[in-house]
């Protein structure tokens, strides 16, 4: 090999470590060691699929002419059912074959619109802390992240002064997530309006990560920014089917909204990968179209969940809001911890898992995220241990 080979991009240089690959990494050493572990580290549901949704594959995987290259931008039935659901849940008219594009997984959709809508130089203003994904989107299409902190203080929303006073020329898109991953946050439809108008002002596209739209509690409703009139000229919004019907390994996701942002991405997709495997679409179509007493039920599980683990934490003697969505706690850490620190803590002494909140952005230090994607069986081994600490 020559010395002067170059084996790497800059922009590669400088992504950060992905913060799950490296939770991966430091679980895997911990289980080399003969650690007992109970992993609450990456939010990867653990409810099985609808049964009806399971089915469906297994029909349509038989079936002559399934196993082809699909279309990039899914068929007409998926489109047609992520419309519906949309108009059933948010009251919201969707076109098909304009206003809504099959993804493989949110992840790919929220990395792909970089190279769609952007150029390198652009500005994008990212929350802080956020999914690792807008930063390292931004990073590789050579576009330039700029941070706006979420404040516990605020509720974890975003300052609209703020977000003004850090826009300059080069800013040309805006991300927003809620509820919102890692601080479990929700909104109302009030923000959303000022963040269109926030956005119609400066002239900027709005993109709002909405993958935990239907894990909800105490009887709220999570809104769509695409209920705000005059949306569609400025945002898009991206779905899941893996939280939603906890199907991450599917790899089914939606963008939907302004339609000449869509066909932008759609020409990125064409060019880099290829449509959804079609007996999966057929079985999204059975999810989107009958499965909703599951979604309720799910939900239901995960709030026992939050009600239980919140309870075990405040014995052991944490002060803490319960999450108000989401399957995540974030917590903050106790004092003289930062953490990075209370996570190989909680590893060495519990055997517990979770996430850093420094991964997730300068302003998620001081709060670690554990996810509730266990079963009952290590969701009590976890609670066990933790309300032990209230005797160390």
């Amino acid at each position: 090999m020559s010395v002067n080979m170059k084996l790497s991009s800059e922009r590669i240089r400088k992504l950060p470590p992905y913060l799950f690959a490296e939770i991966d990494r430091v679980k895997a050493d911990a289980i080399a060691r003969g650690k007992d572990i109970v992993d609450m580290g990456v939010g990867d549901p653990d409810l099985r699929p609808p049964d009806a949704v399971i089915e469906k594959l297994r029909q349509s995987t038989g079936k002559d002419g399934m196993h082809n290259y699909a279309s990039y931008n899914g068929t007409p039935g998926l489109r047609t059912a992520f419309a519906r659901w949309f108009k059933r849940r948010f009251n919201v008219e969707l076109d098909p074959d304009k206003e809504v594009l099959p993804l493989l997984g949110t992840k790919e959709g929220i990395g792909h619109i970089y190279l769609g809508v952007t150029d390198p130089g652009d500005e994008i203003l990212i929350p802080d802390p956020g999914y690792p994904v807008y930063m390292s989107g931004a990073i590789l299409s050579g576009a330039i992240p700029v941070r706006y902190p979420l404040r516990q203080q605020n509720s974890f929303l975003p300052d609209m002064d703020e977000l003004k006073s850090l826009c300059s020329p080069k800013t040309r898109m805006i991300w927003i997530n809620y509820p919102s991953n890692p601080t479990t946050a929700v909104t109302t439809l009030d923000l959303f309006k000022e963040i269109v108008e926030f956005a119609e002002h400066m002239g900027i596209l709005v993109c709002h990560d909405a993958a935990y739209s239907e894990i909800v509690f105490d009887g709220r409703r999570s809104p769509s920014i695409l209920q705000v009139d005059g949306a569609k000229d400025v945002a898009i919004e991206f779905h899941s089917l893996s939280k939603t019907y906890c199907m991450p390994g599917w790899r089914v996701g939606f963008a939907v909204g302004n339609p000449s942002i869509l066909s932008s991405l759609g020409r990125v997709k064409t060019n880099l990968d290829s449509g959804i495997f079609l007996p999966v679409q057929e079985a999204s179509i059975t999810a989107l179209e009958e499965c909703d007493a599951y979604v309720e039920e799910n939900r239901k599980v995960f709030e026992n969940r939050r009600n239980r683990f919140v309870g075990a934490l405040k014995d052991a003697g944490f002060k803490l809001d319960s999450p108000p969505a989401t399957f995540y706690v974030w917590m903050p850490v106790p004092d003289g911890f930062g953490s990075m620190d209370y996570t190989k803590y909680l590893l060495e002494k519990l055997g517990i898992v979770c996430t850093p909140g420094i991964g997730f952005g300068p302003a998620g230090e001081g709060f670690v995220r554990i996810s509730l994607t266990v079963g009952d069986n290590l969701l009590e081994k976890a609670m066990d241990r933790i309300r032990g600490l209230r005797e160390v």
